[in-house]
C-alpha cells in the first residue's frame, strides 16, 4: 500500500517552551477513494527539532501494515539526515559526529528508524509556509497543539535538561 505522510513541528521559545507535532496520513484505496487521518499532541517543554521526528514517528507508528510512504517534511533536519546519509554515518559511530560530538535527540532518532522498519520510506523536503496546502495543514495541526491544554511532558528532554 502507498501512503502519503506530511510532518510538522513547532515549538514556542524554542529551546525550552511548550511544543507540538502535526501529522496527516492520506492514501487511495482499490476504489479511488481518499482515506485520511490527522494526528497531532502537545508538550510543555521541548524543542522544534524533536517535534519534527515527532511527526514523523506518530504518523509511521499509526500504520498497522508494510506501505510504501512519501514523508513530506519541511524539516531540513529530518529529510536531510535520510537523503543525506547523516543517520548511516551517526549510527556507524554510535552517534557522536567527529567534530562536534553526540548527535541530539537519539531517543528519537533510534524510535524513528524502529518505526521505519517495516516500510519503505522516502523523504521529501517542502519550503515551509510557502502554500502548501498540507505543510500549512501539519503546521496548524502542530501549533494548535503547542497552545493547547493537557501538554503531555517529553520525559526524555525533561530528564536531559534537569541534567544542567
Amino acid at each position: 500500500m502507498k501512503v502519503t505522510l506530511y510532518t510538522d513541528g513547532a515549538a514556542r521559545g524554542n529551546p525550552d517552551g511548550p511544543g507540538g507535532y502535526g501529522a496527516v496520513l492520506q492514501y487511495v484505496d482499490g476504489k479511488g477513494q481518499l482515506h485520511e487521518k490527522e494526528m497531532s499532541a502537545g508538550y510543555k517543554k521541548t524543542t522544534n527539532n524533536r517535534m519534527e521526528l515527532m511527526a514523523a514517528i506518530a504518523g509511521l507508528e499509526a500504520l498497522n501494515r508494510p506501505c510504501e510512504v512519501e514523508l513530506y517534511s519541511d524539516s531540513r533536519y529530518l529529510v536531510d539526515a535520510f537523503n543525506q546519509k547523516w543517520i548511516d554515518g551517526w549510527r556507524k559511530h554510535n552517534w557522536t559526529r567527529p567534530r562536534s560530538g553526540p548527535v541530539k535527540n537519539v531517543d528519537l532518532w533510534k524510535r524513528l528508524l524502529a518505526a521505519m522498519e517495516p516500510h519503505q520510506v522516502n523523504f521529501f523536503w517542502v519550503r515551509g509556509h510557502d502554500g502548501h496546502p498540507e505543510n500549512e495543514r501539519c503546521d496548524k495541526l502542530a501549533t494548535t497543539a503547542a497552545d493547547g491544554t493537557g501538554l503531555l511532558t517529553d520525559e526524555h528532554y525533561d530528564n536531559l535538561t534537569k541534567a544542567y
